[in-house]
């Protein structure tokens, strides 16, 4: 197996250079942070949709009732989620955070798991389908968020 030699430390020059307040200022604009709260917005304006959409298909309010279920099984809990990584304890230290990340992120998941189970009992004549529908639109949101950064902080032309 050939190995690979590490190179001479006393040859390797740093290149690391900080950003001026200038830089930094110009990389946040072109690089806002995506606040969790429009997230959960848009989830529940894509849930609100998918329970039109089911409105119209089906003509059924029960369709529409599980529709609706569905989005909340995922906003509810993502809203707790939201409250919980905004909160002032999740600030006070990076490992505060990331313990507070990981743990809102296990109840956000045992709530919808929760939510789930509670569907048939909570909501009559519960149309899976349409549940489903719902709850898959509004979980897909994470994803758009990531990978259109600029349908959530549109780009100032000026």
């Amino acid at each position: 197996m050939t190995r690979i030699q590490a190179e001479d430390q006393e040859n390797v020059q740093d290149t690391f250079e900080p950003l001026t307040a200038e830089q930094a200022a110009e990389l946040r604009k072109q690089q806002p942070l995506l606040s969790v709260w429009r997230v959960v917005g848009v989830q529940a304006v894509l849930g609100l949709l998918v329970a039109v959409l089911v409105w119209f298909v089906s003509g059924r309010m029960a369709a529409v009732y599980s529709a609706v279920y569905g989005a909340l099984a995922v906003i509810v809990p993502a809203s707790l989620f939201a409250r919980g990584l905004t909160s002032r304890i999740a600030s006070v230290n990076v490992s505060a955070a990331v313990f507070g990340f990981f743990l809102w992120e296990m109840v956000k998941i045992g709530l919808t798991v929760a939510m789930l189970f509670a569907a048939p009992r909570l909501v009559n004549d519960l149309s899976w389908p349409a549940m489903l529908a719902g709850l898959i639109v509004t979980m897909k949101v994470y994803w758009v968020a990531l990978g259109f950064r600029k349908v959530f902080y549109p780009v100032d032309p000026t």
